[in-house]
């Protein structure tokens, strides 16, 4: 058949199709998109950058743990696959498709998402080969001391460790290696290092390059760091950091210095939120927190970001900025927000979320919550594949995708006589704590029995504190009498959340003991599972009594063909044996007068009493 006589074909299934189905979806066929929907329907999930993320995704973890030979093939096989498929793919719509049809098929997704997962590989397999080749790699291995010239690569990390009350004593400090000097050889490389080091490393600022001297030695499997150096002496500084980081610290330190006017829970707190500074933050309110599953408030992330953005929008939009500059003023106050508080993981999942859903709301593209997080997980994993094996990060992009799926859903559920607001507090923390659960559970075995609750007490006061905050900070710089009463404010509202955290850790088994590993995984994901069905059933009493009835139904109605078949078994099917043994048995209209006496089991079948064997008396011959 000639392309034309295909083409008048599908134009005629064309024309039939536009007769049989309603004049606004024909309407929607003419230009071959859809066109949005009426107000009372709800806009289908776009689906197709799952694949690609999640090959991206599957790409970055197996970068941690095969060799860098095993990644290279891995990534040609990738390749090959992906341009199979798109060939194929060209080939079908030329003899199949009219041209300008079928661009969205499942091939090009897929050709697309191997792609992708090839390119991560290959970043991958760069990595991997500093950490397994060359010198740097055979000195770790040998476990032997040097002497480094290091570049700090994000802020450092306090360890609690235990017998220290008084607070963290060591630091981890995650540093790029400038040049490194063991046994009198000099090399010169750049790998990843993580440093563990005493009270001076906390001082350290991304960006700077300080000299530190320890030993080497291995990381643990499927860690993104080429060694670990355990320092043995302060770090010698060697040159300042670049001017945003210095000044970031500088003003971290200043506001820290600054709200030491508030009470002990709120001068320690507020850092915490606004730039995720804990340095002075009490001990016992630590544990509160980690006990009432509160910890994520002081780990700046996707709802600090959100409400900054939202808060610099709706500033440009005041000053009657049009939609592309506000945009722009919004993701600049962004990346300098993140430089504040330092390129975390969660932080730059944040920052790259945000600013996608903000230029593709600056270009009408708005309402597609899931494919923004899909780019901004295949934009940070070619960055940086090792952020996919980063807890963090994937509890970060959880709850996330959470609120994206489920929270929308769990809102909309909400009885009209229930406030928007009030639906959005609960829905928002339930959401990312469903799908969040079974990670958490794998990291710190324990139920927070409380934390929906406290959560949602402290989500009005966490916005407050955020935006007076974060507004405080640059007051600083300026004239740090106008940051007194903005810091008064967002101190009155961090001292509530840390009552909050105080005061459902104080409540009866605020913590439950939980399995560990995978079995405690799959009880927390069903827990996960009853708790969504339990909301669906509450916010719809009646669907569910229908529903519950009609289980009823069914259920009585197969019990009485599962009788009926005990009944005429042999007859109807000759395989099988019969359920009972004549109509009624086991009923308790035909027993016996053996009833109620406890007879030997079986019972007899007729009512004559049993012959029994004579018994002889002991001793008797």
């Amino acid at each position: 058949m000639s392309t034309s006589a295909r083409q008048r074909r599908y134009d005629a299934f064309l024309d039939l199709r536009r007769r049989v189905l309603p004049a606004a979806a024909a309407a929607s066929l003419d230009d071959g998109k859809a066109k949005p929907a009426g107000p009372g329907t709800r806009r289908r999930t776009d689906l197709r950058l799952v694949l690609p993320a999640l090959a991206a995704w599957g790409a970055a973890v197996a970068g941690l743990w095969l060799p860098p030979l095993a990644l290279g093939f891995a990534c040609c096989l990738l390749l090959a696959a992906s341009a199979a498929l798109l060939a194929g793919h060209r080939y079908g719509r030329r003899t199949v498709r009219p041209v300008g049809r079928g661009g969205r098929s499942f091939p090009a997704t897929a050709a697309v998402a191997l792609a992708l997962a090839a390119t991560v590989a290959a970043h991958a397999a760069v990595a991997a080969g500093q950490r397994t080749d060359g010198p740097l790699a055979d000195a770790v291995a040998a476990g032997k001391s040097v002497v480094a010239l290091v570049e700090v690569a994000a802020t450092p990390k306090a360890l609690n460790l235990a017998g220290h009350s008084s607070g963290p004593q060591r630091w981890a400090v995650p540093v790029w290696t400038v040049e490194i000097s063991t046994g009198g050889v000099l090399v010169r490389t750049r790998a990843q290092l993580l440093v563990m080091g005493g009270g001076a490393w906390g001082a350290a600022v991304p960006g700077q390059q300080l000299r530190a001297a320890g030993k080497l030695r291995a990381p643990g499997p499927g860690s993104l760091e080429t060694g670990i150096l355990a320092a043995s002496a302060a770090p010698a500084t060697m040159s300042d950091g670049a001017g945003l980081n210095a000044a970031a610290a500088d003003l971290r330190a200043r506001f820290v210095a600054a709200c030491r006017f508030l009470g002990p829970d709120a001068s320690g707190l507020l850092p915490g939120l606004v730039t995720g500074d804990t340095s002075a933050l009490d001990e016992d309110l630590v544990v509160a927190m980690k006990s009432v599953g509160m910890t994520h408030l002081t780990a700046v992330s996707g709802a600090n970001c959100s409400l900054v953005l939202g808060g610099l929008l709706v500033a440009a939009r005041r000053f009657r900025l049009p939609r592309v500059p506000a945009a722009g003023v919004a993701l600049g106050g962004l990346g300098l927000f993140v430089v504040l508080v330092g390129p975390e993981a969660s932080v730059l999942r944040a920052a790259v979320m945000g600013g996608v859903a903000v230029a593709a709301l600056a270009c009408g593209r708005s309402g597609r919550g899931l494919s923004f997080l899909c780019l901004a997980v295949i934009g940070l994993l070619l960055v940086d594949p090792g952020l996919g094996g980063s807890f963090g990060f994937l509890l970060s992009v959880l709850a996330t995708l959470g609120i994206i799926v489920l929270g929308r859903r769990l809102i909309e559920w909400t009885p009209a006589a229930v406030p928007r607001w009030m639906a959005a507090a609960v829905a928002v923390p339930l959401s990312a704590q469903l799908l969040c659960g079974p990670v958490t559970v794998l990291l710190q075995p324990g139920f927070s029995t409380y934390s929906l609750l406290a959560n949602v007490l402290a989500a009005p006061l966490v916005a407050p504190v955020t935006l007076l905050g974060t507004a405080a900070v640059p007051m600083l710089a300026v004239a740090e009498w106008w940051a007194v009463p903005l810091i008064a404010g967002a101190g009155l509202f961090s001292a509530g959340v840390a009552a909050i955290a105080r005061l459902a850790a104080a409540l009866p088994a605020a913590t439950v003991p939980w399995a560990e590993g995978i079995p405690g995984v799959l009880s927390m994901a069903l827990l996960s599972a009853l708790t969504f069905g339990a909301v669906w059933a509450s916010v719809r009493p009646r669907r569910t009594a229908r529903m519950v009835l009609a289980c009823h139904r069914h259920t009585e109605r197969l019990l009485a063909q599962l009788e009926t078949w005990g009944r005429t078994g042999p007859a109807r099917f000759p395989g099988r044996r019969r359920l009972a043994g004549r109509p009624g048995h086991g009923r308790v209209g035909n027993s016996t007068k053996l009833s109620g006496r406890n007879p030997r089991w079986p019972l007899r079948k007729n009512g004559h009493p049993a012959h029994r064997q004579p018994t002889w008396p002991r001793g008797g011959t």
